[in-house]
């Protein structure tokens, strides 16, 4: 499946994030072959998580799909550029690959404050693909910090 169609599923688990007022991010896994086996989106406000971030989600699918931890020769694919907590979860689950969309200004871990998941000091270094399909996560997230704000 080509990245766009994948972070198209990511945008569709977003917007089903405003449902329960999350902030609308959303995020996929898929093997080696292509085939999703995770899928997540924020559920901070629904479940009273902290970590109930949709890339944590999606790991925590996929890890048990796979049966264990190591999601090595998989990538995520989400809507925004992680915060910290994620890089390290992206790390320690070994995936292979990162791509995301919007950059985050404000929290981002892979390039716009931090780049912890490119840090040589770490045993593991994802490939990373930014900016896919940036400006429909980024027009996303506007629309909903604008209703909460207003």
């Amino acid at each position: 499946m080509a990245t766009e169609q994948l972070m198209e599923q990511a945008l569709l688990l977003a917007e089903s994030a405003l449902v329960d007022g999350d902030v609308p991010v959303g995020a996929v896994i898929v093997d080696p072959s292509g085939v999703v086996i995770g899928r997540g989106r924020n559920t901070r406000e629904r479940d009273g998580d902290p970590t109930g971030h949709a890339e944590i989600v999606a790991i925590r699918e996929a890890a048990e799909v796979l049966g264990g931890w190591r999601l090595e020769g998989c990538t995520l694919v989400v809507t925004l550029e992680p915060c910290t907590m994620c890089a390290g979860a992206i790390v320690a689950a070994r995936l292979a690959g990162l791509v995301f969309g919007a950059f985050d200004d404000k929290a981002g871990a892979v390039g716009s404050l931090w780049d912890v998941v490119r840090d040589r000091r770490l045993n593991h270094r994802p490939e990373v693909v930014s900016g896919v399909l940036a400006d429909r996560s980024a027009t996303l997230l506007r629309s909903f910090f604008a209703n909460h704000r207003g």
